[in-house]
């Protein structure tokens, strides 16, 4: 705490006749006692105000020492919180009236203070009372009084091996009682000697802890530094092998994208040897529809219109049999020619979208997911595309896209319901893939791999795309590509 240790440097350097830095280190602690947050049953302002009294006590200031022990007595409750503090107080403010002369109210205030001591049963301000009771009766000649108050303080020092409060006592004893002068001074000398050899036991013992102190201290230090050297080659160990570590993973993922790169190659190469594939086939059969209906047109039909030119010619018969069955003969013939020419116009029409390779392909895509989706897919294609106006390169992009689409449908969507719609609008083709899935947060999917790869191949095509979606109410994809 702030306030015992400037009370303490205070106390510290008293005894180092360091009075001034005294002074200064016990106002530091009265101005921090004064603080509210302190509880005023501790009575540290009136410690540090007693303390700073015995200072000018030491220094023979009896004057400035008696205002502080008065001021020390006017705090509120000392005696109830402090009874110690409160007969300390008494006791130092009767002695500096002793010193200063001022017998008035002595030996009373040395008494009271006395009596709360013994009360207390504070053993070393007993004495102290005592020897400075011991002095007042001296000064009053009474030797009597002034031998058996010493002479008490003497017995209760020995029997509670108070040595120092000892010495204390010898010294008033040689001075109170002259006859036995030589043997207390003896009996002083003798502790006193006791007590510097102790006391350079103990500064032997300090300097001893110190110069093991100060060894611990360098073998710390060069375990310090020691240890220093070891964290760093292990974070160097570390961070070479997190730069190897990134270095491998970096390489690996280059070789990923090689290969994601390369499949994606092979897989255009492959739909593009498909749609080839496809346009021979597609070309073959039209060629072989057109032979057909040529031969119906110009063979058959040819050939049933003489039949049915004859026919008409024998029906100038005039029997009602012959008219009957002529007539029968002819009527079957129309309606023969008639079916003809409806399958002739049929194979030479182009108008189903089926025909389209691309659509044909989105058709097989679409059948396929049927076996593998949970749910009902529905698809539909506007007949007014115009698919030879669109590029090869953007169907192929349409084609993956569709895959990519199905594929997160697969996994994550859960999805009952699936449409699927290719529509005209304007100059613009519309691809829409709509589930009523369970969603998701687009702004934290925006970065998924399979969105970004949808992004860059329409807008590699010159298209846009569009994500509306909301956990558990579905999702829907929009894209628009511009016809060419």
């Amino acid at each position: 705490m702030e306030y015992e240790a400037n009370n303490l440097l205070g106390i510290v350097y008293g005894k180092l006749q360091e009075y001034d830095l005294s002074k200064k280190y016990y106002d530091k602690a009265i101005e921090l006692a004064n603080n509210e947050s302190v509880p005023p049953n501790y009575q540290y302002r009136a410690v540090t105000i007693n303390n700073l009294g015995s200072m000018y006590s030491i220094q023979k200031k009896y004057g400035l020492a008696k205002e502080q022990f008065l001021k020390g007595l006017a705090e509120k409750d000392l005696l109830r919180d402090r009874p110690d503090l409160f007969a300390m107080l008494n006791d130092n403010l009767a002695y500096t009236y002793l010193k200063l002369g001022n017998l008035k109210g002595l030996p009373d205030l040395f008494e009271k203070a006395l009596k709360i001591r013994e009360g207390s049963k504070l053993i070393s301000g007993i004495i102290i009372s005592k020897i400075h009771l011991s002095e007042y009766y001296a000064l009053q000649k009474d030797s009597l009084n002034a031998v058996a108050m010493v002479g008490e303080a003497y017995r209760l020092a020995d029997e509670n091996k108070l040595t120092r409060d000892l010495l204390a006592v010898l010294r008033q004893l040689s001075d109170v009682d002259p006859k036995n002068a030589r043997k207390y001074s003896s009996e002083y000398y003798k502790i006193s000697d006791s007590l510097d050899v102790a006391e350079r036991k103990t500064k032997n013992k300090f300097a001893r802890i110190e110069f093991e102190t100060d060894e611990l201290a360098q073998e710390k230090t060069q375990l310090v530094e020691q240890r220093k050297t070891l964290i760093y080659i292990a974070l160097g160990i570390i961070l070479i092998g997190v730069f190897i570590f990134v270095i491998r993973v970096q390489a690996s993922k280059n070789r990923e994208l090689r290969l994601i790169q390369e499949q994606q190659k092979a897989n255009e190469e492959i739909y593009s040897l498909m749609i080839s594939q496809q346009d021979k086939v597609e070309e073959t059969r039209q060629a072989e529809k057109k032979r057909i209906a040529q031969e119906l047109h110009d063979g058959v039909l040819g050939k049933l219109f003489g039949t049915r030119m004859n026919l008409g010619v024998l029906n100038t018969r005039k029997d009602d049999e012959g008219i009957v069955q002529r007539v029968g003969y002819i009527d079957e013939l129309k309606t023969l020619e008639q079916e003809i020419r409806e399958i002739s116009h049929d194979l030479n029409s182009e108008k189903m979208a089926v025909f389209n390779n691309f659509v044909l392909m989105v058709s097989n895509f679409i059948d396929t997911q049927r076996t593998v989706c949970q749910a009902d897919i529905l698809f539909n294609v506007d007949p007014a595309i115009e698919w030879n106006a669109v590029e090869n390169t953007a169907k192929i992009n349409l084609y993956r896209i569709l895959q990519e689409a199905f594929q997160n449908i697969n996994k994550h969507a859960k999805a009952q319901h699936v449409t699927v719609t290719f529509q005209k609008k304007d100059r613009h083709i519309q691809l829409e893939v709509e589930d009523d899935g369970v969603g998701f947060v687009y702004s934290k999917k925006r970065n998924g791999i399979g969105l970004q790869n949808m992004l860059s191949r329409i807008t590699t095509s010159g298209g846009t795309m569009e994500i509306i979606t909301r956990p558990e109410d579905g999702t829907k994809l929009q894209f628009e590509l511009p016809l060419t």
